[in-house]
């Protein structure tokens, strides 16, 4: 499990129902308990309460990864290929799905985990990467 110290630029994986399997980005403010633990401000969320106040909330280590590489986050030529695995922003995290079509300038995503299908401009997509064993795997194609 890597370890990360204040600062870090970070992603956390939401384990909540209706939020599974999407990634938020935020920054590592603290480790606690051995690096078991991190607190965490998000860069997009917010407190409940206050919606002017980045959320904190302290998490799992497993639910923490590195930021993905900026070579490829985004494709620089927008074009993406029919069920290539790919992270959609929506509701304020990465989501990930699979390419479905494409009309005009936006590509068609399926989300296997709630069914849904959505449009996207390209700018809002990403090359789908995992973290696996301490460093970043691409998968191209789910099926």
């Amino acid at each position: 499990m890597p370890v990360f110290s204040k600062g870090d630029k970070v992603e956390v994986c939401s384990k909540e129902e209706g939020f599974l399997g999407s990634y938020y980005e935020a920054t590592v403010l603290s480790s606690l308990n051995n690096n078991t633990r991190y607190k965490v401000r998000y860069k997009n969320l917010v407190e409940e309460e206050d919606q002017t106040r980045p959320l904190v909330e302290v998490v799992w280590a497993d639910e923490v990864r590195p930021m993905p590489p900026p070579v490829i986050v985004n494709r620089a030529d927008g074009v993406f290929s029919y069920l290539e695995r790919v992270d959609a922003f929506d509701n304020d995290g990465w989501w990930a799905g699979s390419i479905t079509g494409k009309q005009g300038l936006k590509y068609w995503v399926y989300f296997e985990t709630t069914g849904d299908e959505l449009a996207y401009d390209a700018s809002r997509l990403r090359n789908h990467i995992e973290w696996r064993d301490y460093h970043w795997v691409s998968f191209k194609k789910r099926f």
